[in-house]
């Protein structure tokens, strides 16, 4: 444990499993006193029993008046956050010819409305503060398509549109704004993935893994550990003039 991020308020959202989870514990590690938001309070309290820095509230990002009210018990309690990651996310495969509206919207909802409240709560206090670390997580589909997951790449390349225009007007206010944008990320989220291509597809989960794995030049999955120290970096003053930024974690995909 270091203190490179000692008395600084971190928030996470999807805080309650996968990459969330190991951000939160990476950030706790570094010091910072961590809220973790999420549906499930199970899930959020699991985590926090790894570490006395890490706090959860339960709260859905799609949920504008949840939201507030989150933020503003975590400002209550802990002061107000200086590093706000949106990580909270959901994918779901459907060719475009067999989407429904719902699903399109469903979507949308919670990988880019999600992150753009979780911003705009975060935002007036840390323009008080003249400072802040507003941090997506986003996916390399925002940076590429993939088939059948177009409503999902939609989404993610607006938080990467989002992430451009709000860096470009908190610039001068010592406020950055970044995306990170991995590849295919070893999580539970991934797993359901893995099950969906099995069940639509009749492969092999070898042959599941292989398909996914093929994206990547490297040939291997993402480790959430490798999002978790590209937030941890981007926090430090190391990166103060890096903003605006969709930063590909990705074994060199293009």
């Amino acid at each position: 444990m270091t203190d490179r991020l000692a008395d600084r308020h971190a928030l996470i959202t999807g805080g309650g499993s996968g990459v969330g989870a190991v951000i939160a514990r990476t950030l706790a590690d570094a010091g910072a006193s961590v809220t973790i938001l999420g549906r499930r309070i199970d899930a959020l309290q699991d985590v926090a029993r790894s570490s006395d820095r890490i706090h959860p509230v339960v709260a859905d990002v799609t949920d504008e008046s949840a939201l507030a009210g989150a933020f503003a018990e975590a400002t209550a309690a802990r002061g107000a956050p200086s590093i706000v990651v949106a990580n909270a996310g959901a994918a779901q495969s459907t060719p475009l010819h067999r989407m429904e509206m719902a699903d399109w919207q469903a979507m949308l909802a919670v990988n880019l409305t999600g992150v753009f409240g979780t911003f705009r709560v975060a935002l007036p206090s840390m323009r008080a503060a003249v400072h802040g670390r507003l941090i997506a997580i986003a996916s390399t589909a925002g940076l590429k398509g993939y088939p059948y997951v177009a409503h999902y790449c939609a989404a993610k390349h607006g938080v990467v549109g989002l992430v451009r225009a709000l860096a470009l007007e908190t610039a001068r206010t010592g406020i950055t704004v970044n995306a990170i944008c991995p590849g295919f990320t070893e999580t539970p989220l991934l797993e359901r993935s893995i099950d969906n291509i099995i069940e639509k597809t009749g492969k092999s989960r070898p042959e599941a893994e292989a398909a996914l794995t093929a994206n990547n030049p490297q040939g291997r999955l993402i480790q959430p550990s490798e999002i978790a120290d590209t937030v941890l970096w981007l926090c430090g003053t190391g990166a103060a003039s890096v903003t605006g930024q969709a930063i590909s974690i990705s074994g060199g995909e293009t």
